[in-house]
Formats: C-alpha cells, sequence, structure tokens
C-alpha cells in the first residue's frame, strides 16, 4: 500500500509498505479521509527532531483518520461500517493516519452514520477533544470565556463555549481571517492584540466584568502567561497548546499567585475513556445540534499532503482545518 512519513524537518515523502493484517481484537480500515492537527505541525513537521527519529514511523506524523472497516476480528465492529479511529503515538509500531490501509483496536473506533461525507465527521475528532476540555471549567451558562487561539482548536472551544450559554465568548488571535471565522463560529466580539491592548479591550467588551475562563490553545510557548494576564482573580485558564518537549519557557509565577487562579492541563487521550467525547460530538452533529465541519476550509488529495503541510505551517490561504482524500474518499 501507499504510505507517507516526515523524512526530515518540513518533509514528507511517499513509500510503498506491505498492507498491515489486524490482529485478534483489531479491525483493518480502508482509510477515506485524514486531516493535520495544529500539533502535528508545531511539534513534529517544524522541529528539528533527534536523527534517529527520521524517517518518523509510517503514517506519521497524523492522528485524525476517518473510513471504512474491510477487515474485522472483533465481534463489536462489523465490516463496512464507517467510523473515526484513533491511532497511538505512543505504540512506536502504530500506523499514522497517512496510509491507505490501517489496524486498530476496537476500542479505538467510533462509528459513524451513513449519512454525510466522512470529511465532515471526522471534524468531530477534533471537537470531541474540546468537548473534554469544557467539561473541566465546569458549568458554562453565565460565563465570560475567552480563547487565545483561533485555529481548529481554538474555533471548537468559541462554538461549544457559546452552545453551551456563556455569557460571552471573545477569540483572541493575530490573524484577521482567523477572527472572522471565530464569529461565524459563536464568538461575541474578537481582540486582535497586534492592533489593541488586550487587557484594555477585554475590560471594555466585558463592562470591566472580566473573564471568567481563559483557554490558551495558541500553540504559542507563552499563551499560558498571556491566558493568565487575561482571566479575572480567582478565575480558571485551561491550558490545551502542546508545544515542543524540549522548550522550557519561563512561567509568571508571582503573576499566577496574584490572581489565585486554577490551572487546569486538557489532554482526553490520557483520560479513562479518550473516544467518550468523541461519541459524545458524534452524537451531537448527528441531532444536528452542532456542526464540525465548519472547520473545513480545504478538501486536498492524499497526493496534496506535503502542500496540505505546509500550508498549516505557514498558515498559509485562509488555513483552519485541510481534509485529504484518501482511496477516492467517502
Amino acid at each position: 500500500m501507499r504510505a507517507a512519513r516526515m523524512s526530515a524537518p518540513h518533509t514528507i515523502e511517499f513509500f510503498e509498505m506491505d498492507t498491515p493484517k489486524p490482529a485478534e481484537g483489531e479491525i483493518l480500515l480502508k482509510v477515506q479521509q485524514v486531516s493535520v492537527c495544529g500539533s502535528d505541525t508545531h511539534m513534529f513537521y517544524d522541529q528539528v527532531l533527534p536523527e534517529e527519529m527520521y524517517p518518523s514511523r509510517p503514517g506519521s506524523p497524523c492522528h485524525e483518520i476517518a473510513g471504512t472497516v474491510i477487515e474485522s476480528r472483533s465481534d463489536k465492529i462489523n465490516v463496512g461500517q464507517r467510523a473515526i479511529v484513533l491511532s497511538s503515538f505512543r505504540n512506536p509500531d502504530a500506523l499514522g493516519g497517512l496510509v491507505e490501509y490501517i489496524n486498530i483496536p476496537e476500542n479505538m473506533v467510533m462509528p459513524l452514520p451513513d449519512h454525510r461525507g466522512l470529511d465532515e465527521w471526522l471534524m468531530c475528532q477534533p471537537m470531541g477533544t474540546v468537548l473534554f476540555a469544557t467539561k473541566l471549567w465546569g458549568p458554562t451558562a453565565g460565563l465570560r470565556i475567552g480563547v487565545v487561539g483561533q485555529g481548529a482548536i481554538g474555533l471548537s472551544f468559541t462554538n461549544l463555549a457559546a452552545a453551551q450559554g456563556a455569557a460571552q465568548v471573545i477569540g483572541i488571535d493575530l490573524l484577521d481571517y482567523r477572527l472572522e471565522k471565530s464569529i461565524e463560529m459563536g464568538a461575541s466580539a474578537t481582540i486582535n492584540p497586534d492592533n489593541v491592548d488586550p487587557i484594555e479591550a477585554i475590560a471594555e467588551l466585558t463592562g470591566g466584568h472580566g473573564l471568567d475562563v481563559v483557554v490558551d490553545a495558541s500553540g504559542d510557548p507563552e499563551g499560558l502567561n498571556q491566558a493568565v494576564s487575561y482571566v479575572n482573580q480567582y478565575g480558571k485558564v485551561l491550558g490545551f497548546s502542546l508545544i515542543s518537549m524540549d522548550s522550557v519557557i519561563p512561567f509568571k509565577h508571582m503573576a499566577w499567585m496574584g490572581k489565585v487562579a486554577t490551572l487546569i492541563p486538557c489532554s482526553s487521550i490520557n483520560s479513562p475513556d479518550p473516544t467518550g467525547d468523541i461519541n459524545e460530538v458524534i452524537s451531537l452533529m448527528d441531532r444536528g445540534w452542532i456542526d464540525p465541519s465548519k472547520l473545513i476550509t480545504h478538501n486536498l488529495t492524499f497526493d496534496d499532503i506535503p502542500k496540505a503541510y505546509e500550508m498549516y505551517s505557514k498558515q498559509q490561504d485562509g488555513i483552519i482545518k485541510a481534509v485529504m482524500a484518501v482511496n477516492g474518499g467517502g
């Protein structure tokens, strides 16, 4: 089968490999749609990793995967079932998503309805990780929430916070096209810190009430410090950003102490049920309550994978979310 992987910084190569065979309790998925997560670019694609990490494991870096089950060695998942699947980045033998076929344990398979395109359903994966995180701030109704970073994850926070009844949702980003998308996804207001003092703007927009919750979805090593500076005293800061493992960032400890703010790290993959909230978003989308597919800005092909990573890396062409069709899509 055809596959892709990272062969050097900013470099994706194609190659041929054997089609995997599912073990007991696994399924074989015909991959039909994949997407790039921002963490794939700024943690891997853009980094100069140790020499022994090149080439990367087949199919990586990519963990947003949807397709159709063509073989099942599970009594829980049937052949012909459409699904989103989660691949383990901790297992060195597990494939990433940039492949034509992938074997996945049954507990990491999330069945999908038969209607709508797989590209649309795939967006439930990133939004599901965000739904998990929103539950960590408690009841949303009446809160004033700021979201630093309006990429796909930040926009998912914006969308879910608005849908859950936040009093205000303020999107914060340096790119105006993302701020425009933020309003579309439910933000009550936006701030570009290049144009205004964000702390003054927050005070004005909230009538002096400030922000009860601030989410760092910026991917910026300084994002957590910024979030602490924006939040109210006794407020909550959710850290969703993933940064390079080698980054050592000075934390403004006394600013945090002065705010008496609660810091909450968010990682659904490390939760006892990493698929639960994704399944919940699938159900909500099926019922028409939310539409994660609004995140999609580009539909590309498997051949376009190097182009897609470059677009994410350089934030080109108004990109929010690109989905690549594999095996003809679906």
